[in-house]
């Protein structure tokens, strides 16, 4: 029986992850296998690459033929180079950075949050009151700055009532506009019979 260490494949259409394994060479390429030695993801960056050394290395010097595929992983995690005795066994696998945990991420928000300043929330009335101080502050002196700030606080107020009028009266305006349309309507439909 002559054994072969080849891929077997598993995942779905376009995100495939193998397992490394030993079988017969007669078998299918999913079917049955003597033993799993190892993992390859190449959906990743960099790559999954885990291999079990011990085992990899009896294999081959039972007389197992690796495949092309497995051949190259060996050597980018340096078993090929192992078995055969050349420099450079400690291969060229490449492995990802930590990500970060998420306490770690959780705490920074926090801190965050906490040097926010503590003034309170800011409504549309004090960035406008802001607006109007900075546009004038610059040409104003300190008793003039008084006035000006009556007068802003004068502007804002009627502003904003102004809108909260606008606001209150248009579904009061539209209403009986409506209520004289329906009364309207049962009015032509009596005529029409």
């Amino acid at each position: 029986m002559s054994t072969k260490i080849r891929l077997m494949r598993f995942g779905k259409i376009r995100t495939p992850y193998y397992r490394i394994v030993v079988t017969d060479s007669r078998k299918a390429r999913n079917g049955l296998s003597i033993e799993e030695i190892g993992r390859y993801v190449p959906g990743q960056e960099p790559s999954i690459i885990q291999v079990n050394s011990d085992r990899a290395l009896y294999w081959l010097g039972v007389g197992a033929q690796p495949t092309e595929a497995v051949t190259a992983l060996l050597k980018v995690t340096g078993d090929w180079q192992k078995f055969k005795g050349l420099p450079g066994t400690e291969g060229t696998l490449k492995f990802a950075a930590e990500k970060p945990k998420k306490v770690v991420a959780y705490e920074a928000a926090v801190k965050a949050a906490a040097s926010e300043p503590a003034e309170g929330a800011t409504t549309l009335k004090k960035k406008a009151q802001e607006k109007l101080a900075a546009k004038s502050a610059p040409a104003v002196e300190p008793e003039a700055e008084a006035v000006a700030e009556v007068a802003v606080e004068a502007v804002v107020e009627a502003v904003v009532e102004e809108v909260v009028e606008a606001v209150v009266e248009a579904p009061a305006t539209e209403a009986p506009a409506a209520e004289e349309a329906l009364a309207e309507a049962p009015a032509e439909e009596a005529a029409a019979e």
